[in-house]
């Protein structure tokens, strides 16, 4: 009787044991925490992936996303510091980073979460926008501006759980009652920085031009200088060929011979009849005259 008392309580606690076994386990998968609550009471919270124990009937296991979430935030009007009225629109992606805060002031739950972003970025973007000027806020729009408001943002968010990775704003409009004159003065600025730049840069090229031409003219006088140097060096060299070639009167008296030959042949180049008048006493005369 009492080995059928024993047998029977091992097959009551291996049916049991059996039963429960399936709910004695969860699994974290790679993107997101799990948040073990023990009588409604977080006791741990996990983001290793794989496998985990719990006790059943006494655990239950709630999951959050770790993943990147990203909400489009309805456009706005905000007043800048010179009291212009301007309208953002802009998208954050955010993501959980603490869990258990996100639990006990959201409860988790992901439309919570979205109402609380989209006051922080707001109150943000108020407060960056209105302490800076129109035209400031349109220079400074993009990286800078959205940084700003990013850390802003995270100042107020954080007491959630949540971290606000970045903010971009897809637009920072005007009113379409002040649109054309801001657009108007903005042009009118840009055309008169690029008078400025064009006035500069002539100034420079006709400095350049001006320093350029003075520095050929000095360079070219130079060179003239130089040749008329070397010719007259050539002159004097020639000279000297000649000095020393006709050193003797029969030399001397061959040279004025075809000197008297070339002088004749030039005379007598052109089209036409030539006539030449000569006396006979000239070195032509006495090469040509025979008695």
């Amino acid at each position: 009787m009492r080995n059928f008392a024993i047998k029977s309580t091992l097959i009551l606690v291996g049916i049991i044991i059996l039963l429960t076994l399936p709910f004695s386990f969860f699994i974290v998968g790679p993107n997101e925490y799990a948040a073990v609550f023990k009588f409604g009471k977080i006791v741990s919270v996990t983001d290793t992936p794989g496998i985990k124990y719990k006790i059943p009937s006494v655990h239950t296991v709630r999951y959050i996303s770790k993943k990147l979430h990203l909400y489009d935030i309805p456009r706005s009007g905000v007043i800048t510091k010179d009291k212009k009225s301007m309208i953002a629109d802009n998208y954050v992606t955010w993501r959980v980073v603490d869990p258990v805060k996100y639990i006990q002031t959201l409860n988790a739950i992901e439309a919570r979460a979205r109402e609380r972003i989209e006051a922080a970025v707001y109150n943000a973007i108020k407060n960056v926008i209105s302490s800076m000027t129109q035209d400031e806020v349109i220079e400074a729009r993009g990286g800078r501006l959205s940084t700003k408001i990013a850390e802003d943002s995270n100042s107020d968010i954080g007491i959630y759980g949540i971290e606000i990775v970045q903010t971009e704003i897809k637009a920072l409009d005007l009113p379409n009652d002040n649109k054309a004159a801001v657009y108007e003065r903005m042009i009118s600025e840009r055309q008169n920085i690029a008078a400025s730049y064009s006035a500069e840069g002539n100034s420079e090229a006709q400095k350049i031009r001006n320093r350029t031409d003075r520095e050929a003219a000095v360079k070219i006088a130079l060179a003239e200088q130089s040749a008329d140097i070397l010719a007259a060096e050539g002159e004097v060299e020639y000279m000297k060929i000649l000095q020393t070639a006709y050193n003797t009167p029969e030399k001397a008296e061959f040279y004025n011979f075809l000197r008297s030959l070339d002088a004749l042949k030039k005379s007598l180049t052109g089209k036409g009849e030539k006539i030449i008048m000569l006396d006979k006493n000239s070195e032509l005369g006495k090469l040509l005259y025979c008695e």
